[in-house]
């Protein structure tokens, strides 16, 4: 019995050491960035993406709980408006405050996670002509310090975020669209 303990000690510990050391080499930033056409003007996509309450309406994660409590405080759509979120555990709690306005074209937010992890991200919204419609990209940067890099090696950020960017972006492109 203690030689099965040791066996198993040693590979939880090789086990640890290996994710521990290549933390150091996996990257510590990521960046995901995601786009739709809408075929509607600029100005009625900028209506849906430029204040906060507005965002609430297309974003996919208040979905997993809809009984969440939200406030915003500041003026909403102005630099330093800030949104407050607590829900389950799926939703977690934060703010995400306005850091940059270029109307009608880009609107810059700094996201702070506080429930289930602390973490920061920067997310923006840019809105670019194209033809008769509206190009929307929506982007997301964070950057995970070391140890909580090593998460990178065992989650797909990609499919996990770019699932739910895709989902706000369907919403937000059906209400741009609807007449």
């Amino acid at each position: 019995m203690k030689k099965a303990l040791k066996i198993v000690g040693i590979v939880l510990l090789v086990i640890i050491v290996f994710i521990l050391i290549a933390g150091l080499f996996v990257k510590k930033e990521y960046h995901l960035e995601k786009s739709v056409t809408i075929n509607a003007p600029m100005e009625k996509v900028w209506e849906q993406v430029s204040t906060l309450a507005a965002m609430q309406k297309w974003s996919p994660w208040l979905e997993a709980d809809p009984n969440a409590e939200t406030s915003i405080d500041g003026q909403d759509g102005a630099v330093n408006a800030v949104y407050k979120w607590k829900g389950n555990k799926e939703v977690g709690s934060g703010t995400q405050t306005i850091t940059k306005v270029d109307k009608p074209g880009r609107i810059d937010t700094h996201l702070h996670f506080i429930e289930p992890f602390e973490g920061d991200a920067d997310a923006f919204i840019i809105l670019a002509n194209e033809g008769n419609a509206t190009k929307a990209t929506w982007g997301f940067d964070s950057k995970y310090t070391y140890p909580m890099n090593c998460m990178l090696l065992f989650i797909d950020m990609d499919e996990m975020m770019g699932k739910e960017f895709d989902k706000g972006l369907a919403k937000l492109k059906s209400l741009c669209e609807a007449p």
